[in-house]
């Protein structure tokens, strides 16, 4: 009976280590999650040709589709492809996103891609420009939120095109750049804010960023208001309020709002690979809370952080 229990005990064991070795955390830069006909779809930096595409059915078991959402024969890039943003206009998927340091927009009819290019070529703004973020308002207006390289990582906005083939250049102004003791811990002579995110809030406009390099471990999320989408833009007195702090992880920042098939309101995001190490970054994800005050006041929910995992 003793020799038979320990067997048991064995085989329960091993039984739970295969399992536990089935699941990974996914490795994503940069990411972003499009909610579209009850999937959720996971992008981000990670690949040298394009990118990849995640989905998943509850945020908690996510598959690696076979194919990528966008490879750089099919659109304008050959390399440095970063921080992807999806999302649906006039009946049709659009992935912004970043190559060789400009902006690009390619299409497709599925939010699995493939996302093409007719004509190969990025936003014709001259100067290197990353980290694009399209926001539609209520009044149908679209607006390119994007990081520019000029002395230092700085955020700008320009209102887009309706047909999404351009920015119209006269409308180009700088929202925010690094310029608060938590956005630049190092005290680099090219301070960084980038990765912005755009919502609206009752009558208000929400402006979230990272500030710090990545590979800081005060890489970190804080966010500022504006009643107008092109600024000026207030920040907001708590920030950061994404950072190792209340995650525990170094280098956490970079992702995208997303809203829940329940209405909630989560942030995706990475952290560095390790304690010791930036790497392959990794996934996770918070949720925040919206205390309902005027302006609101945004924080990130205790207990809400978790890595998202992929069955290999």
């Amino acid at each position: 009976m003793k020799k038979q229990l320990l067997m048991f005990l064995l085989m329960t064991a091993v039984s739970a280590a295969n399992a536990q070795s089935r699941m990974d955390t996914i490795r994503l830069a940069d990411p972003t999650i499009f909610y579209d006909n009850r999937t959720y779809y996971l992008y981000g930096t990670g690949s040298p040709d394009g990118f990849a595409v995640y989905t998943s059915n509850d945020l908690e078991n996510w598959k690696r589709e076979d194919k990528p959402a966008l490879l750089k024969s099919d659109s304008y890039g050959l390399k440095s492809f970063w921080a992807p943003q999806v999302f649906k206009y006039r009946g049709k998927y659009y992935m912004a996103y970043a190559a060789d340091e400009h902006i690009a927009i390619a299409v497709s009819d599925s939010p699995l891609g493939p996302f093409t290019q007719r004509v190969h070529q990025p936003i014709t703004e001259p100067g290197k420009q990353i980290d694009p973020f399209i926001f539609k308002d209520a009044d149908g207006k679209l607006y390119l939120y994007h990081v520019r390289l000029d002395k230092g990582n700085r955020i700008y906005v320009a209102r887009l095109k309706d047909d999404l083939s351009d920015i119209d250049s006269s409308t180009l102004m700088e929202c925010i750049h690094a310029d608060q003791g938590w956005e630049n811990t190092a005290a680099s002579g090219w301070p960084v804010a980038e990765g912005p995110t755009v919502t609206k809030i009752n009558n208000l406009y929400y402006l979230f960023y990272s500030a710090n390099d990545f590979r800081n471990i005060d890489y970190a999320v804080g966010y500022a208001t504006s009643a107008s989408p092109t600024g000026p833009w207030t920040k907001y007195m708590g920030n950061p309020i994404l950072s190792r702090k209340n995650t525990g992880q170094n280098g956490s920042g970079h992702g995208d709002l997303f809203t829940t098939k329940n209405g909630e309101l989560f942030y995706v995001f990475h952290t560095h690979s390790s304690e010791n190490g930036v790497g392959q970054r990794k996934t996770a994800v918070v949720k925040l809370s919206n205390l309902g005050q005027n302006p609101a006041v945004i924080s990130v929910v205790p207990g809400t952080f978790h890595y998202l995992q992929i069955k290999n």
